[in-house]
């Protein structure tokens, strides 16, 4: 059985730090294309960043270039997203996903597997 478990959401202050961690279990996170969503309120499924098969490539939306980065723990087989200098837009619920893919993909529905969520808020 495939599991995703996020952690490392909570309420910050703009301009402080996250680190939101992805371990799974049931499959191997060097094999698929992993990504991290997010959901606010009202609004619709968000690409946030995403990390290759291999390790390799990683992709950010503009809104968090330079300040997110997606990383890879092949002996915990975990991924983590780092978060800087967070904003208020950057609040919302959080989701590691994985793909079966050759390279990174945007669009959710192309993500197999899917962790419940993890909340962040960022206070102004």
């Amino acid at each position: 059985q495939v599991q995703l478990v996020e952690s490392g959401g909570g309420l910050v202050q703009a301009g402080d730090s996250l680190r939101l961690s992805c371990a799974a279990s049931g499959i191997t996170f060097g094999t698929y294309v992993v990504g991290w969503f997010r959901q606010a309120p009202g609004k619709e499924r968000e690409f946030v960043a995403g990390l290759s098969w291999s390790g390799r490539d990683t992709r950010y939306t503009d809104s968090v270039k330079g300040r997110f980065i997606i990383s890879r723990d092949n002996a915990k087989n975990t991924v983590y997203l780092q978060m800087n200098s967070l904003r208020p837009d950057d609040t919302a619920v959080y989701y590691c996903a994985g793909a079966v893919a050759l390279d990174i993909v945007s669009m959710w529905r192309l993500y197999l597997h899917w962790g419940q969520g993890t909340q962040v808020t960022v206070s102004s």
